[in-house]
């Protein structure tokens, strides 16, 4: 698509927002994938690919119907679906890797991004003409859509095929926090030198990763951003579908962030529980706040710790983050009793470098560790605010 097409769609976004300024806060949130108008003409006369999962929805009048259903309903020629991490029905285990199949309602070829290859091949896109991208991301750096996102765009650009991010809210758009990535530790749980919270949307982020030239030898992709309608960066939204199996509800989401750097340590974050990431705990924690017993369920079908008593803390009542929260983590680590067994190997992949285990060990506290982090926050929002399409309020 040509730059004056991408500076249109957004610009028509922005003209909604502020021509509905009074009431915006009244008025619905219309994902991208909503707004059909925006890229119907696009792909109706082409073979489409799209990435998707059971996020990619539209609210149909109060009914949520798949955008693959909605695509073939309007004839809109979709001949292949790629899957990210969980698959297309978003139920396989966190880690867990996928096969290719076939989709038992639509037909469709679905080609696995979590399993063989993270990347589609130049075989599985052949034919496509144009790809659509549709996934709810929320808003934390190691969540793995982020890396989807990157090899799509790497392999649209190498195979010369235009690319339509179908642009959602970020529940956790509000934050921008956290240590920024140190390449040394990149990974498919964090590509890009980005801080854990990185307050944008998937549309904006794609926007970034083109802009800066993160992409493989500094190629850009051919990309258009579907914009979300009646939508601001002060707006509140709850996804209607859980993303992953993992993130049941929206406390979980907006404590994910901050739980997740617990994940790579012997503590539990609740997988096995019907709180997952609302809680933690450990059997030989001595925080007895709360306990939970991990056992297998939908995404976890094998929890850690499960089926032992863990004991730790309930946070599924405490306040929206407005922050990462580090006094979890740092209580966790003070009030284990085997502070070499603590830290797991994958925790510095997660924190995106190898200061803050150092600086957990040593015992800075919560405010010390932040402080440490201001100097690249502040590089990073210069970056960031290049990118960002959505007005403050």
């Amino acid at each position: 698509m040509s730059f004056f097409k991408i500076t249109l769609l957004l610009f028509l976004s922005l003209v909604a927002c502020a021509t509905q300024k009074e009431g915006a806060h009244s008025l619905p949130i219309k994902p991208g994938a909503e707004n059909l108008g925006f890229y119907l003409q696009d792909i109706k006369d082409r073979d489409v690919g799209l990435v998707a999962n059971q996020s990619s929805i539209i609210n149909h009048d109060g009914d949520f119907v798949h955008l693959v259903d909605t695509l073939q309903t309007l004839g809109v020629s979709l001949v292949r679906v790629f899957a990210p991490e969980h698959g297309f029905r978003g139920i396989a285990d966190a880690g867990e890797k996928i096969e290719n199949q076939i989709d038992s309602k639509s037909g469709l070829p679905i080609y696995s991004l979590y399993g063989q290859n993270y990347k589609p091949s130049t075989e599985s896109l052949e034919g496509i003409e144009v790809m659509l991208f549709d996934l709810q991301d929320v808003g934390a750096r190691f969540y793995t859509y982020l890396s989807t996102l990157h090899y799509v765009m790497e392999a649209c650009a190498e195979n010369q095929i235009p690319l339509i991010v179908l642009d959602r809210p970020n529940p956790n758009i509000h934050l921008v926090d956290g240590p920024v990535l140190d390449l040394m530790h990149s990974s498919f749980v964090g590509m890009h030198p980005v801080p854990i919270s990185y307050g944008m949307t998937i549309g904006e982020y794609a926007q970034m990763i083109n802009g800066q030239r993160w992409l493989n030898n500094e190629i850009q992709t051919d990309l258009t951003i579907v914009p979300i309608k009646h939508y601001t960066r002060s707006s509140e939204y709850a996804p209607p579908i859980k993303p992953s199996p993992n993130l049941p509800n929206l406390q979980s989401i907006y404590l994910y962030p901050s739980l997740c750097l617990l994940e790579p340590t012997v503590i539990s974050v609740g997988r096995g529980t019907s709180q997952q990431f609302q809680v933690f705990g450990h059997p030989q924690l001595w925080i007895r706040d709360y306990s939970f017993t991990p056992e297998p369920n939908l995404g976890a079908k094998n929890p850690k710790h499960k089926g032992q008593l863990c004991f730790g803390k309930d946070l599924s009542d405490s306040p929206k983050p407005s922050r990462i929260e580090l006094e979890w983590l740092v209580d966790a680590y003070a009030y284990f009793p085997n502070k070499e067994a603590f830290f797991l190997s994958g925790f510095n992949r997660i924190a995106g470098n190898e200061l803050l285990q150092i600086q957990i060990k040593n015992g800075y506290n919560a405010e010390q560790i932040r402080n440490s982090w201001k100097k690249d926050l502040e590089a990073f929002d210069k970056i960031r605010s290049l990118y960002l399409i959505y007005p403050d309020n």
